[in-house]
């Protein structure tokens, strides 16, 4: 059996093709910031992979937001409807997945199934789900449904005992883990909430966004435009949302270095919660583009952490090995490769 597995994101597509559980192929599109694009880029990997020769049987995709819909299913019209509706809660990631999704249908009669990041976070207890809203909220949906679940579930399922884990890119959350079941995470209702991102604005005091509309004449359109791709990294530097850009230019200037700080110290803020929440941690997991290449940012993470028995070896860390702490650290630091579209192919196959 062949299978597709369709990474989408805001402006990059990752895909990968397994036949029998073995990969065949593996590439990341980037630089898709139009429909065209994404049109474009679906075409030429149907056509590369038809020019191989290979019949492509089942399609997988990470789906961002599902509300409801935690659980891998087969994709159908009726579920495409649904997910549409998702498109205001996560507008980064859902249109183009949906996109993508229709595009399929079009150049292929396979089954197509959808992989949602909400799922691993699932079943975390009803302390971490809930808002302090009126409990009718509750139960109509408006939860904690975290995010990056995939990706989390990858990097820290064959770990045992508590386990903290950084998935940390463009989009960071950070996610507290005890023997591969999830206990809570840094996003919420929608991935906004949580960490300082490369244009997204964290955790936000909500009394900002009426006072904002009163004062500053904001429309719920701009507020929401502003949460997604005017904040975070880039709104507070003025520069760019890469952390890498950033710190090249932090030496010479303030607002990228305290876009920087802002990033290091919002990390260290949540492992510092999630420590606490499960009385302790074994393991701490970096992974994602920041936290599986930046040494860095891993280094100042750490450096705040010392309190917890954290000994971070200087050449490992900047040598990207597996194993990051010293033999005599009390918590075992790592990095662990991602590979969500492995993780999606498992889970297609389970179905």
């Amino acid at each position: 059996m062949n299978i597709l597995v369709l990474n989408v994101g805001s402006s990059s597509i990752k895909y990968a093709v397994y036949n029998n559980l073995r990969l065949v192929e593996k590439k990341n599109i980037e630089r898709l910031y139009k429909r065209e694009d994404r049109i474009s880029a679906i075409n030429n990997i149907f056509f590369e992979i038809n020019k191989k020769g290979i019949r492509i049987d089942k399609i997988g995709h990470r789906i961002v937001h599902g509300l409801q819909y935690r659980k891998p299913m087969m994709i159908t019209n009726e579920i495409i409807k649904r997910l549409k509706k998702c498109i205001e809660l996560a507008p980064l990631h859902e249109a183009p997945e949906i996109e993508v999704i229709e595009i399929c249908c079009k150049l292929s009669k396979a089954k197509q199934y959808a992989v949602f990041d909400t799922g691993f976070f699932a079943d975390i207890p009803e302390t971490s789900k809930i808002y302090g809203l009126p409990y009718k909220y509750y139960k109509k949906g408006i939860i904690r449904y975290g995010f990056h679940g995939i990706s989390h579930r990858f990097v820290t399922n064959r770990l045992k005992g508590k386990v903290i884990s950084c998935h940390l890119g463009s989009g960071a959350s950070v996610a507290a883990v005890k023997n591969g079941k999830a206990i809570d995470m840094s996003m919420g209702f929608t991935p906004s909430e949580g960490l300082v991102m490369g244009t997204r604005t964290g955790n936000l005091d909500p009394s900002i966004i009426p006072y904002l509309i009163k004062h500053e004449k904001y429309s719920i359109k701009e507020i929401n435009d502003m949460i997604n791709n005017k904040s975070g990294l880039l709104g507070i530097s003025g520069i760019s949302a890469d952390l890498r850009d950033l710190l090249l230019k932090e030496k010479s200037d303030k607002r990228a270095k305290l876009a920087v700080d802002v990033f290091v110290n919002r990390v260290v803020k949540y492992i510092g919660k999630y420590v606490a929440a499960m009385n302790g941690v074994d393991t701490i997991v970096f992974t994602a583009g920041i936290g599986e290449r930046n040494a860095e940012i891993r280094k100042r993470i750490c450096s705040h952490l010392t309190f917890i028995g954290l000994e971070l070896d200087d050449h490992m860390n900047k040598a990207n090995d597996k194993v990051i702490s010293k033999t005599s650290s009390k918590v075992k630091v790592m990095v662990v490769p991602t590979d969500e579209e492995k993780e999606i192919m498992v889970e297609v196959c389970r179905l």
